[in-house]
């Protein structure tokens, strides 16, 4: 639940392994695959996003979904990859980059916006009005999320962890 870590984008901790580890399922995806996507000034960023997070899925053998915890798993991982994304078009100037990154246990999503504000889920959370559930989807859908900013002060990444299915 937190919403700031002082360690940069992709640093995920220690990679499952070793004497007690289980093998990784056949459709896991290469560990530390990372795929970007340059969303700068690109007319429909969010659709964009959405269908470059679902073709690295599908690279990743996450879909076609073989059952329903992996197909809510993908479907997550879409519906985070769109709250972000908007995020960045709404209150950031636009987005500059998405990031995937996968590991073993983990994949990170990373948007990259040049906004100067701090995304947080709207306290308190009213669900039946219109509007401001995006960071409030991401918090309940994922393991941390987080905003790391830009060393050159210009703007900031939005990140969120969820689970890789196993």
């Amino acid at each position: 639940m937190s919403t700031t870590r002082p360690y940069p984008p992709g640093d995920l901790g220690p990679e499952p392994g070793g004497a007690g580890a289980s093998a990784a399922p056949a459709a896991a995806p290469p560990a530390g695959q990372i795929r970007r996507l340059r969303l700068a000034g690109a007319r429909g960023a969010v659709a964009r996003g959405r269908d470059f997070a679902r073709q690295a899925l599908h690279d990743w053998g996450w879909l076609p979904a073989a059952g329903a915890d992996r197909r809510a798993a993908a479907e997550d991982v879409l519906l985070v990859v769109s709250e972000l994304v908007t995020n960045a078009c709404l209150h950031a100037e636009g987005p500059e980059e998405l990031r995937l990154r996968c590991t073993g246990k983990v994949l990170r999503l990373e948007v990259s916006d040049l906004g100067a504000g701090q995304p947080a889920p709207r306290s308190p959370h009213r669900p039946g009005r219109p509007g401001g559930h995006g960071m409030f989807i991401v918090q309940r859908l994922c393991l941390d999320w987080g905003v790391v900013r830009h060393a050159d002060g210009a703007g900031k990444t939005v990140w969120a962890e969820l689970a890789a299915p196993s």
